[in-house]
């Protein structure tokens, strides 16, 4: 049961990787012309059936802002889990990501992770150093002070996501049926690479009524890969200009459909 309710949380939050395969690809476009704007929140819900058929698991909201003190992007995601996670299992979870966008670029310049897994938390920051090529991860537990950070470094390309700048930049791009994609992914410092291949295009049903949609699979469960276990994951993205993601589904030691549940502040 420990091991099925850790695989809940991880693969609801593993929507966030979704689509990181395809920011090697996009050129940045300028602000003007990205199918999102400051304000646009999009809201998602996960449910989970292995077990017991629909069961809501969680909640999950992105929210692009604006950095403080530059003109760069300030994308916020937070998964929270639901309370009959914790009445069933006895397990509940949150996810809080802050990710700092170049605006003319569009890479990630730096990233942190709240984690909390019931009582178990973890705070982790990353920053992107293109100088010098290198992406420097820390990771520290507030509850124990003394305890000493957890530190990784790794080289990193010219242009390079963490896990939220990769999910927007999916949304720059001239996606069609039969292109596939490979780059190099950053996560906790480390560094993988992904292949991704868009699939098909396929009508879905969401909340703008039943739409025709990109089906995308990236490559990243498997040995060596982002997700060190065995698994398969297919996301559903909007043919239009705003190019939203209004599906996800997760096979792995359970079965998570993530789909769009509301959606605001959208550019015309």
């Amino acid at each position: 049961m420990k091991t099925f309710i850790r695989s809940l949380a991880f693969g609801f939050v593993l929507f966030l990787v979704s689509t990181l395969p395809f920011a090697a690809q996009t050129d940045g476009k300028d602000a003007a012309h990205r199918p999102f704007g400051i304000g646009e929140t999009l809201t998602y819900s996960g449910k989970v059936s292995k077990y017991i058929t629909g069961i809501e698991i969680a909640d999950l909201t992105f929210t692009v802002g604006k950095d403080a003190d530059t003109d760069n992007y300030l994308i916020k995601a937070e998964a929270r889990s639901k309370g009959t996670l914790l009445k069933l299992f006895g397990f509940s979870f949150l996810q809080q990501y802050n990710s700092t966008v170049d605006a003319m670029l569009f890479r990630a310049l730096k990233s942190s992770h709240h984690d909390v897994q019931k009582d178990r938390v973890r705070d982790s920051e990353a920053v992107f150093n293109y100088k010098d090529q290198r992406v420097t991860y820390v990771e520290t537990d507030p509850k124990d002070p003394m305890r000493p950070p957890r530190k990784i470094a790794s080289k990193i390309e010219e242009h390079t996501h963490d896990l939220i700048s990769g999910l927007y930049s999916l949304r720059l791009l001239p996606l069609a049926v039969g292109k596939t994609f490979d780059m190099n992914v950053s996560d906790s410092g480390l560094v993988y690479e992904i292949p991704v291949k868009v699939t098909a295009r396929e009508q879905q049903k969401t909340i703008f009524g039943k739409i025709w949609c990109f089906r995308v699979e990236p490559d990243v469960f498997g040995p060596g890969r982002l997700i060190d276990k065995e698994g398969k994951m297919v996301i559903w993205v909007a043919d239009d200009p705003r190019r939203i993601p209004v599906r996800s589904r997760i096979d792995t030691f359970v079965k998570i459909d993530i789909r769009l549940r509301s959606a605001a502040n959208l550019k015309s």
